[in-house]
C-alpha cells in the first residue's frame, strides 16, 4: 500500500426536483421523480492502507446493518463471491470525508455506495457493466443504481430501479439545509398512514415529460413533492424553514430553488 498513488473520487449529492409516489409494492412505494445530480456538493472517497482483518470504513459511523457501504458491500459479494475481492477489501479500508449533511434528502450515503463500487470495480478490474453494478446496488439501497449510472438528470421509476437518462441541461440550483434530520423511514410511513390518496399517476408522468427548469417554474412545493406533507407532519419545526419560492427533495430536510 505504501507504494500506492491514492486516488480520490467525488460521491456527488442528488436533488428531487419532483417527487410523486405511483402506487405500492409491499413494503415499498413505487415512485416518478426527475433526479439531477448536483456536482456542487460531494461526499469524497478514497482507499487507503485497511487492517488486513476486516472490512473497514473511517469518516462515518460503521453500524454494518444500517451502513448503506457494507450494504452495497454485501450485495456485490452474494452476485460475486470472490475471495479475491474479500482480501482486496481487507487489506484496503474505505475513508469517506463527508460533505453531504445526513438525513437531508440529498442521497448522500447511496452516492457514497455507488461510489464505493464503481472504485471497486475500476480498482480490480472486475468488468461488471455499469447496468449490472446498478441493479446490485438497487438490492441495497434505491437511490444507488442513480449514482452509479452517472446521469446527470435522470427519470426514475420503480421502487428506483429503473433509471432513464433525461436529456437536459439541468438547472444550477441553492441549497438549505436546516438542522433536522429526517429519517426516511418515518416519512414514508406517514405518508402512507395520512397521505396515500393523494397519489396522482397522470400528474407523475407530466412532470417527467418537463424539462427541470419547466417544473420548478410552474409548479410549487407541495405539488412536486408528495414527500413534503409527510415531512412536515413528521417533524413540524420544518414549518419554520418552508418558504415560498424554495421546493423540498427527497424524504428532506433539504430546501431549494434555481439559483439567482
Amino acid at each position: 500500500m505504501a507504494t500506492e498513488t491514492i486516488k480520490v473520487y467525488e460521491a456527488p449529492a442528488k436533488v428531487n426536483i419532483f417527487l410523486k409516489i405511483t402506487g405500492l409494492r409491499g413494503a415499498y412505494h413505487e415512485l416518478y421523480s426527475r433526479f439531477i445530480r448536483h456536482q456542487e456538493l460531494c461526499d469524497f472517497l478514497w482507499f487507503d492502507q485497511g487492517s488486513g482483518q476486516s472490512f473497514q470504513i473511517e469518516g462515518v459511523p460503521c453500524d454494518r446493518s444500517e451502513n448503506t457501504v457494507f450494504k452495497a458491500y454485501k450485495a456485490l459479494l452474494e452476485h460475486y463471491p470472490r475471495k479475491e475481492i474479500v482480501e482486496y477489501c481487507k487489506e484496503h479500508k474505505l475513508v469517506i470525508q463527508k460533505k453531504i449533511p445526513i438525513g437531508a434528502g440529498l442521497g448522500g450515503g447511496s452516492s457514497d455506495a455507488a461510489t464505493f463500487l464503481l472504485m471497486l470495480n475500476e480498482a480490480m478490474n472486475l468488468n461488471i457493466a455499469k447496468e449490472e453494478l446498478a441493479a446490485i446496488g438497487g438490492e441495497a439501497g434505491a437511490d444507488i443504481p442513480f449514482f452509479v449510472m452517472g446521469y446527470k438528470s435522470a427519470n426514475v421509476t420503480g421502487i428506483g430501479e429503473i433509471v432513464e437518462r433525461f436529456d437536459e441541461n439541468p438547472p444550477k440550483l441553492e441549497l438549505f439545509t436546516p438542522p433536522i434530520h429526517c429519517n426516511t423511514g418515518d416519512v414514508y410511513r406517514t405518508f402512507r398512514r395520512y397521505f396515500q390518496h393523494r397519489i396522482d399517476k397522470a400528474l407523475a408522468e407530466r412532470l417527467a415529460s418537463l424539462t427541470s427548469e419547466e417544473i420548478l417554474a410552474t409548479f410549487d412545493a407541495m405539488v412536486l413533492n408528495d414527500l413534503l406533507p409527510a415531512a412536515l407532519k413528521c417533524y413540524p419545526e420544518l414549518y419554520a424553514y418552508h418558504q415560498p419560492g424554495w421546493f423540498f427533495s427527497g424524504s428532506g430536510s433539504t430546501f431549494f430553488r434555481i439559483a439567482l
